[in-house]
């Protein structure tokens, strides 16, 4: 026993070497400075690379558990500027998964909190937080960016960030800013690489996006059967009856008070497995975080970010998908660009609806259309305006127009559909049959 303890002790040496080597940016070198069966025909393997690296300014926008976990690999892998943005407090429930988080900084800012612990652990790299929505910054601020890593849970987000980074192509190609998006659904998860208006972007492929669950109202209001239905039941049809304005899902008054409620349903109807935890699941539609997920999307992300800042070996064209429900499996493919993307394409999207639809029919498919997915849409033509959603002057002149037939309202004219949380226009031709 006394020998194996003074193996182990002779050993610790070079056992903190090693993890120290793993951990210095550095230990990088013989992959920039060398080249290899693998390497991109255009990396010129130098010291230089590795100096670049250092000075490349790089975004990440979500410091959430994807986040942390981006947020830490790129630290490790030679970036030392990097700038982080997020509009969320940390809150008890994160601790679990979101390791750069202690139970002594719940309340503040995710990104500052993220920033300062990185800037603390990992020696020359500076971390820049910023604590607020990513919709409150100019072009000029995401102009200073080399390339911009995601990590969010909003697909609106992902969609306003996506357009942002196409606008902003010009002649220079110092104006093209590549995406790496990732992104995880419990056990399931992607990461890919958009070239803003050279490869397939986000908008390209809102139809592969899992449809959110839905239950139907009359099963609501009358017969529950699951936990689910008493939440909605509390959140669509009570809260309504009690209070004049929308319940804020982040509110814990308010996230209590539909948790009551449906316990007290789902008492009365014999249901069990009303917890808080679920209410909030359910209101939010949030999808259980699984932290090995985390990791692996976000190793994948960061690596292609490495590919594409340094040109060492080809990156990802365009798209991974990762399962590990059953087993790890991976599966890589180029997803393709649409004609008609509203964000990238230059084809007009053509809709064909058959004679009876009335405008209020038209929106309702827009909000359901798998390539569209607007919320709140706008239509105007060249001559007139359809529909305005807001402001409320506006929305009650156009009002009127939502009983009427498309086929009426619209001829050959192109139709142009906006939505107040989307930055970019959507341009429709109606083929009424």
């Amino acid at each position: 026993m006394h020998e194996l303890h003074d193996q182990i002790w002779t050993s610790l040496p070079n056992l903190f070497s090693t993890m120290t080597a793993v951990r210095n940016p550095y230990s990088i070198s013989p992959v920039l400075t060398t080249s290899g069966p693998f390497s991109d025909e255009e990396f010129a393997p130098s010291p230089d690379v590795i100096t670049a690296l250092a000075d490349m300014s790089i975004l990440v926008i979500g410091a959430g558990g994807l986040g942390c976990e981006i947020l830490k690999n790129l630290a490790l892998s030679g970036f030392k500027k990097i700038h982080v943005i997020d509009m969320d407090t940390i809150d008890i429930s994160n601790l679990n998964r979101q390791f750069l988080f202690r139970p002594s900084d719940v309340g503040k800012p995710k990104s500052e909190v993220a920033a300062e612990f990185i800037n603390r652990r990992v020696a020359g790299v500076h971390v820049t937080p910023h604590f607020g929505k990513i919709q409150d910054f100019d072009n000029d601020f995401y102009m200073q960016f080399t390339l911009v890593v995601c990590g969010l849970d909003s697909i609106e987000a992902r969609r306003w960030i996506n357009a942002t980074l196409v606008g902003l192509v010009g002649d220079s190609p110092e104006t093209l800013k590549p995406l790496i998006d990732g992104g995880t659904e419990g056990f399931k998860g992607q990461s890919r690489v958009i070239l803003p208006t050279i490869t397939s972007c986000y908008e390209c492929s809102l139809d592969m996006l899992t449809p959110q669950t839905t239950f139907p109202m009359c099963t609501i209001a009358n017969t529950p059967r699951l936990p689910e239905h008493c939440i909605e039941w509390a959140s669509v049809l009570e809260w309504p009856k009690h209070f004049d304005r929308k319940a804020d899902n982040d509110d814990v008054e308010d996230v209590t008070w539909i948790f009551e409620q449906a316990r007290a349903r789902a008492e009365q109807f014999g249901i069990e497995g009303v917890t808080y935890q679920l209410t909030q699941g359910v209101i939010k539609n949030i999808i259980p975080a699984i932290a090995s997920t985390n990791a692996i999307i976000a190793a994948s992300s960061c690596n292609e970010a490495f590919k594409v800042a340094t040109t060492c070996v080809p990156f990802l064209n365009n798209y991974m998908m990762y399962s590990g429900n059953n087993s790890v499996y991976t599966y890589t493919f180029q997803h393709q660009k649409r004609p008609d993307c509203p964000v990238c394409g230059v084809q007009v999207l053509r809709l064909a609806v058959p004679k009876s639809t009335t405008l209020e029919n038209l929106i309702e498919r827009l909000k359901e259309n798998p390539a569209t997915k607007v919320k709140n849409p706008s239509l105007r033509t060249a001559s007139k305006s359809l529909y305005m959603a807001s402001p409320k002057e506006l929305e009650e002149m156009t009002r009127g127009n939502l009983v009427k037939l498309v086929g009426e309202l619209v001829g050959e004219e192109e139709v142009t559909v906006t939505d107040e949380a989307l930055p970019f226009s959507l341009r429709l031709v109606v083929d009424v049959e």
